[in-house]
Order: C-alpha cells, then structure tokens, then sequence
C-alpha cells in the first residue's frame, strides 16, 4: 500500500473521531521515520478555544514524545488543507513535508488561498503534496456540514 494513502487513512479515522464528537471533522497524523508519533482531531468545540485544530493537537503530541518541538524529520498527513494558524504552526515546528487531502479554497494557506510553505520571506520552508485521497476527505467534510445544515 502507498505510505501516503496508509497515513491519510489514519487521518481520516481521526477526522471521523471528531465528527463523531461533533467537531468539525478534520484529522492530522505525524509520521517519523515510517512510524506514527502523534495523532489528533480537532477538539475546538470540545476545548472551547479556537486554536485547537488537528494539526496543533498533533504537533503538541509529537513534540510531547520526541522531547523537541523541531519536528523536521517529521512528515505531517492532515485532512484538510492547513489554514494560516495551522500552516504557521508548521512552519514554526520546521516540518519536513506536508500531505494535505481536501484542498479548502476558503481558508487554505497551503496553494488554494496562500501558500505560507513556499513563501521565500519565512525563515523555514517545505514541500506540499495536496490531494492525498481527496474525495473521502471532503466527502466527510461535505457530510458533516450538510448534517449541520439540515439540524438548523
């Protein structure tokens, strides 16, 4: 099986957690060296504060297990296309590569709305590979708010 299909798979069971939890059903995964050290859903709602996406909750996990918060051997596998918060914390973290599924062209900082991880201004850059099982990542997204819509 392609490694970033078994990732993002992994992601996806994180993204369905949440929207089990009803949050909005978005899953990270980071992968080193072919094992995965942290894995998180968002838990905004949950938390009640705004700042609680997936990738924060991953990247607070991984670097809670690797004692260090540079995480550049670190691959990091999230649902949806990370938003400037998200894309920032990335940066910060020094992140090796970023596998994105749904692209998110509201709020998306990695090639839809910006693209924060190529911008030559920051101190750290890395590569994006988007679309990563795109369909079952924005079906569960397009699910989720068409549930929230219909409970209105």
């Amino acid at each position: 099986m392609d490694e970033r299909i078994r990732y993002m798979t992994i992601a996806l069971e994180e993204a369905k957690s949440a929207a089990a939890e009803d949050e909005v059903p978005v899953g990270a995964v980071i992968v080193k060296d072919g094992e995965v050290i942290a894995r998180a859903h968002n838990r905004k709602e949950a938390s009640d504060c705004a700042v609680r996406h997936a990738e924060i909750e991953a990247i607070e996990s991984a670097a809670a297990k690797l004692g260090n918060w540079w995480l550049e051997d670190c691959e990091v596998y999230v649902t949806l296309e990370p938003c400037a918060m998200c894309t920032g914390a990335l940066i910060n973290s020094r992140i090796g590569k970023l596998y994105f599924g749904a692209e998110d062209p509201k709020a998306g900082c990695c090639g839809s709305l910006y693209n924060l991880p190529a911008d030559v201004r920051f101190n750290h850059r890395f590569p994006v590979e988007g679309g990563i099982m795109r369909s079952e990542c924005a079906a569960l997204l397009s699910e989720y708010f068409k549930g929230k819509r219909l409970k209105r």
